[in-house]
């Protein structure tokens, strides 16, 4: 195990420079904002976990890197399966961490995704809070910004019917925020993985039950 005060100094100011270099170059919802958000965020929820942060901050700062490869691809390629691997081999190449280290803030990034593909699901707590403070950013006033966000980005409507978003494919033009909203958002406080997290992600999501059911009645009036 690699403790925080054998990595170098000003190891996690490097990392944040390689990865804010990467995620402005093609600026989206899960841009460098959001990954400084989710730093914070798992932070603080790991003051109640037993969590070794150097591998969570390294984790929390790297875990979007292969977004660009994803949005380009129009979801055909998983970020959280490149990412992990792009990861490894960033932390070699800038000597950080001996291999066990780097394997756990590999794994870190590899399960964070809610749609997970790799069959794998977060296990040590490093992993689950990786994963909550994620969601976290997905939920709320600011969770909603990033589904308009998103959904504008790829030419969806603003509002659509549960049926039309329902019935809709992704990255088309039924992938609104509010299709967002019934496939994944509403999901995420039953899959919290910590105390903090569910209790969080169940006020953040009330938020957003009352501004759709708003947007709807603004929309589509009787």
């Amino acid at each position: 195990m690699t403790p925080a005060s054998s990595l170098p100094p000003g190891w996690q100011a490097r990392l944040e420079g390689l990865a804010r270099e990467r995620l402005e170059r093609d600026p989206s919802c899960h841009d460098w904002d959001h990954t400084l958000r989710v730093l914070l965020c798992a932070r603080r929820l790991a003051a109640s976990e037993m969590a070794d942060l150097s591998v969570l901050t390294a984790a929390a700062i790297l875990h979007d890197i292969a977004r660009p490869e994803e949005m380009a691809s129009q979801g055909r390629v998983d970020h959280a399966a490149l990412g992990s691997q792009m990861a490894l081999r960033l932390l070699e190449q800038e000597g950080l961490g001996d291999e066990t280290w780097r394997q756990r803030v590999a794994r870190c990034i590899r399960t964070h995704r809610f749609r997970n593909r790799t069959g794998e699901s977060p296990q040590t707590v490093e992993e689950r809070v990786l994963f909550d403070a994620d969601k976290l950013d997905s939920l709320g006033a600011v969770g909603l910004a990033r589904a308009f966000h998103f959904a504008g980005k790829t030419g969806a409507r603003v509002h659509n019917t549960a049926r039309e978003a329902l019935e809709g494919e992704s990255y088309g033009r039924e992938d609104s925020a509010y299709r967002e909203y019934l496939v994944k958002l509403r999901k995420l406080p039953q899959a919290m993985l910590t105390r903090a997290g569910r209790e969080a992600a169940e006020k953040r999501l009330a938020f957003m039950a009352d501004f759709f059911q708003e947007l709807d009645r603004e929309c589509f009036p009787e």
